[in-house]
């Protein structure tokens, strides 16, 4: 991680929906905000903490009430910017992504993205083919209806159209949800893969203590409107009561050694996995 070249900065940001009516809810409040390149985000908050309000923000899907976004320094509401190009940079991949395929085939369906750039035929196919590779997608299946494909098989091709783009920031709004164990298990491995060999900005939402615990650098905590917790995930778990206060939890494994401390047993307090759980209980033990 680079912490000398901002991403994504906001500053100051409010979002008012139905301002001046008697619908008018607050969704942003003065947040004030820095995502370094390279950085492997983590954002959670309950429904209602303004997290989809802010990563609509990123790209500019929304615009701010108040306060400034910028993307590598460019105010994104500023006269000379095109959206469009915002858009290409930041790509957000939604809830539930499947809903936006389209195209008769899978090949048709990643190179809508691109076509749309004005690239050439020849590009457009090799940004088709590199990220297909990248979700695990192979040529046999291009010519496959994206209709046919597994709710995991699904999913990997939405986030294949946005990569072929070649964003700078990838934005995933709940990658998981809905899919059983192992598509989760997948489609995370997939994402941090893509982390890793590509080493774009990611911003990971998610309900999942669990997941979030063992994939993210960062974690960033919304509530009300405003960051409540911005920290190692190892740090921000370390609070628990306050976490419990705003309607989430910790992962089951910090849960557990909460409750050996409270027992007596000496445990540290910041475990998030299992293989870390294991270890320190074959420590207790005396096992080696």
């Amino acid at each position: 991680m680079s912490t000398e070249t901002k991403a994504i900065e906001l500053k100051d940001l409010s979002h008012i929906y139905s301002p001046a009516t008697p619908f008018e809810k607050i969704a942003l409040k003065d947040v004030n905000l820095s995502i370094y390149q390279g950085e492997f985000v983590g954002l959670i908050g309950h429904t209602g903490s303004g997290k989809s309000t802010l990563i609509q923000h990123f790209n500019g899907l929304l615009k701010p009430s108040s306060g400034t976004v910028l993307i590598n320094g460019e105010d994104i509401h500023g006269e000379q910017v095109k959206k469009k190009e915002i858009r290409q940079k930041v790509g957000l991949v939604f809830q539930y992504p499947e809903h936006q395929l389209f195209e008769m085939t899978i090949f048709k369906d990643v190179a809508f993205g691109p076509e749309n750039m004005g690239l050439s035929e020849e590009e457009v196919r090799k940004r088709v083919e590199e990220s297909l590779a990248i979700v695990g997608i192979g040529p046999d299946m291009y010519e496959k209806s994206p209709f046919e494909l597994s709710g995991g098989q699904k999913r990997r091709v939405a986030i294949a159209g946005v990569l072929a783009m070649k964003p700078q920031v990838l934005i995933l709004d709940e990658p998981t949800a809905g899919l059983d164990p192992g598509g989760r298990d997948e489609i995370l491995a997939e994402i941090q893969k893509l982390h890793q060999s590509l080493g774009i900005t990611i911003i990971l939402v998610s309900h999942s203590m669990e997941d979030i615990a063992r994939f993210v650098d960062r974690l960033i905590v919304m509530h009300k409107g405003s960051v409540a917790f911005d920290n190692q995930p190892k740090e921000v778990f370390l609070h628990v009561k306050e976490l419990e206060n705003i309607g989430l939890g910790v992962p089951q494994i910090t849960s557990l050694m909460h409750q050996l401390k409270a027992r007596g047993f000496d445990v540290p307090l910041d475990v998030l996995t299992i293989e870390e759980a294991v270890q320190v209980i074959r420590s207790q033990l005396g096992a080696e």
